[in-house]
């Protein structure tokens, strides 16, 4: 599953205005759950009463036998209420006799909102469980990305009035962002790269790099990142990693030990919300054209192939960065021939809206790389940015726009 297709997808759901908190999260729920992409059959929504030490189900959809009204479940009889501030997703057997009448046999809590401390334990404001007809990796991903998106929403329509007081702030965030860019263009052995990042009114902290250790030459790294916040403290977030990740390169320490460390810094240091979708590849002067990347929940780079024309993508090798300290992060591998084009780039691209609130989309982002593959990184760049911004120039509203090309020309 997708994980950044599927964070948009609730960021784009999130848009719809609700006068409580209890009628939007009913809302998303309904619409995760009728997603025919996500194989959720039903859930539940639970919150949180401290005073009882309980959890009250205020609202449930899908396909199961309903339960009654106000039914409570106590933390004290679930110690997975427990472990969800640090694993954000918890699967287990279900033990309540009535749960078991209704058809629950098993359990899953993912959790959603402001943490409240509860008798010295950390537990969410709400919890959301679901049924599904299995519980593997990728359905566990996926609830931690709901939850942490949900999380993400929640925390900004508190915040909103005090954001729009902020503005006057974005400029100095702007000048931040910019601060941690490097120049557009690199030449690197057999590749050629440009980047371009374009801020928009509300900065979104992305952000681009090239990364080389003082004392290695033929090795080559690239990041492109995109902090989940806006604002200033999205730029300051953006500003943080950039220098954390070029710290570890000259440590010369391996990729997926890298991001690793990287995730249990920003865990550490920023709110799980507070968290950032990347993409690290490391290219070197060796003429088998060899990349190995980690992507962290982040787009999927495009690869395109000069030989057929085809694209390929470089897809997720682990969770979105900052919400899950433990997470393991692998290392992937593709190869580069002369001519093909290896396209970065962050959500603003593809989610760029016109008047008629229809995306840009990966396919035309496709289409437009394909038509322009035999120009240079810094025409396809120029050409790409040209075309999203003409779709999404009557829209008041949009995010920051990041692209980095880089192409084998020898």
């Amino acid at each position: 599953m997708d994980q950044h297709k599927l964070y948009r997808t609730i960021k784009l759901l999130s848009e719809v205005k609700f006068r409580t908190e209890e009628q939007f999260l009913g809302h998303i729920l309904q619409n995760i759950i009728s997603n025919e992409a996500i194989p959720i059959k039903g859930g539940r929504i639970w919150k949180l009463e401290p005073p009882t030490g309980t959890y009250r189900l205020i609202y449930q959809y899908g396909e199961m036998e309903p339960i009654r009204k106000s039914f409570r479940i106590r933390v004290a009889d679930y110690p997975m209420f427990l472990q969800l501030d640090r694993k954000g997703t918890v699967v287990g057997t279900e033990t309540n006799r009535y749960l078991r009448q209704k058809g629950i046999t098993h359990y899953s809590g993912t959790g959603v909102g402001e943490r409240i401390l509860w008798k010295g334990h950390t537990l969410f404001q709400y919890v959301i469980g679901i049924n599904a007809d299995y519980m593997k990796h990728d359905m566990v991903y996926a609830l931690n990305i709901i939850g942490s998106a949900l999380t993400s929403a929640l925390k900004s329509r508190k915040t909103e009035s005090k954001t729009r007081a902020l503005e006057r702030d974005l400029d100095q965030a702007r000048a931040i962002q910019r601060s941690i860019l490097p120049a557009h263009e690199l030449k690197f052995h057999n590749y050629d790269l440009y980047g371009i990042s374009v801020s928009e009114r509300i900065v979104g902290g992305d952000f681009f790099d090239y990364l080389q250790a003082a004392d290695d030459k033929d090795r080559l790294g690239i990041v492109i990142g995109d902090a989940a916040s806006k604002g200033l403290s999205a730029a300051a977030q953006a500003m943080y990693v950039s220098g954390a990740i070029r710290m570890g390169v000259e440590f010369q320490t391996k990729m997926s030990t890298l991001i690793g460390r990287l995730n249990r810094l920003v865990n550490k240091t920023f709110t799980p919300e507070h968290f950032i979708s990347m993409v690290y590849a490391e290219f070197t002067e060796s003429d088998n054209g060899l990349v190995s990347y980690v992507n962290a929940g982040h787009c999927y780079p495009l690869l395109l192939r000069a030989a057929s024309g085809e694209t390929e993508v470089l897809p997720s090798t682990g969770q979105i960065i900052g919400p899950f300290p433990n997470e393991k992060f692998r290392t992937e591998f593709t190869i580069m021939q002369r001519g093909d084009v290896l396209l970065f780039y962050t959500d603003g691209i593809v989610d760029a809206s016109n008047e008629n609130r229809e995306m840009y989309g990966e396919q035309r982002l496709i289409s437009v790389l394909k038509q322009h593959r035999n120009r240079t990184p810094r025409d396809i760049c120029q050409l790409i940015i040209e075309d999203v911004q003409v779709h999404n120039r009557l829209i008041d509203f949009s995010d920051d726009k990041t692209l980095l090309v880089v192409k084998r020309s020898r």
